[in-house]
């Protein structure tokens, strides 16, 4: 079983007002999910689920997140959310949503490191065999697939993540202009990089979806009303990535194979 403490459990959709079932169909074109409501009482969530795992929820912006563009975050399992929420006011980063308990999934928090990044932590209850837990898995299209880290100071994040959630170095890789990319472990397997803000980007978390397929993929964004941001480029392993927008302008990305694969 995958160490939970440090490793994604969880990516969460925030879009505009009105535009969640536009935001889903895009998401069930682009990666395949299947998309559905949560049932939860009171407040719309909807899921994406790919090959039966849950992967994601998409929810509309609450109205404080009035003037914030449409976005993704990404949550890190922790074993004790408070503890950890500590660590970060200590350590210089903020806290936007207390600890609170989701009945039947854990306890979560949504925070920011001290570089004003946003993010969500999550200490999932124990979950029976097949019943979740498999939003972040490299080896399963439609799951998340790498978690890049686009910071105003990219060593002092990566500190603060490696202390906070147990991350290892791996590999720093000479991006020219662009500065280094360093990659980061968890549990034995390299699962994102943290690199400087590139060119009118702002800082956050950019998830990484699995794909069979770039080029497809890419087709398959501009088909469903999304804006394709950079690529397909190749890295460091052989697959390649495409970053891209949403409809409504969530930022995303790809990865797998340039073409579709047997």
């Amino acid at each position: 079983m995958a160490q939970v403490h440090g490793r994604p459990v969880w990516y969460e959709l925030a879009t505009e007002a009105g535009q969640l079932g536009a935001a889903g169909d895009f998401y069930a074109q682009v990666l395949g999910w299947q998309v559905q409501d949560s049932g939860m009482e009171g407040f719309t969530y909807h899921l994406g689920t790919s090959n039966g795992d849950m992967v994601a929820g998409l929810m509309e912006k609450p109205a404080p997140m009035a003037q914030v563009p449409p976005n993704w975050m990404t949550y890190f399992g922790v074993d004790d959310v408070d503890q950890t929420v500590a660590r970060i006011t200590a350590a210089g980063g903020s806290v936007f949503r207390e600890p609170a308990d989701i009945p039947g999934t854990g306890r979560f928090a949504v925070v920011s490191d001290p570089q004003g990044v946003a993010f969500g932590l999550l200490a999932p209850l124990p979950m029976q065999e097949g019943q979740g837990g498999n939003a972040f898995h490299q080896q399963k299209v439609g799951h998340g697939n790498w978690t890049e880290l686009m910071t105003s100071d990219p060593q002092a994040g990566f500190a603060f993540y490696a202390d906070l959630l147990g991350w290892q170095a791996g590999d720093a890789l000479d991006m020219g202009e662009m500065g280094t990319y360093q990659l980061f472990r968890h549990d034995g397997a390299e699962i994102g990089g943290v690199m400087g803000i590139g060119v009118s980007q702002v800082p956050a978390w950019l998830p990484y979806f699995g794909v069979n397929g770039t080029n497809p993929a890419i087709e398959r964004i501009k088909q469903a009303g999304g804006n394709l941001i950079h690529g397909p480029q190749e890295v460091p392993g052989g697959a390649w990535i495409a970053i891209a927008t949403d409809p409504q302008g969530a930022t995303f990305a790809v990865v797998g194979p340039l073409e579709h694969t047997a």
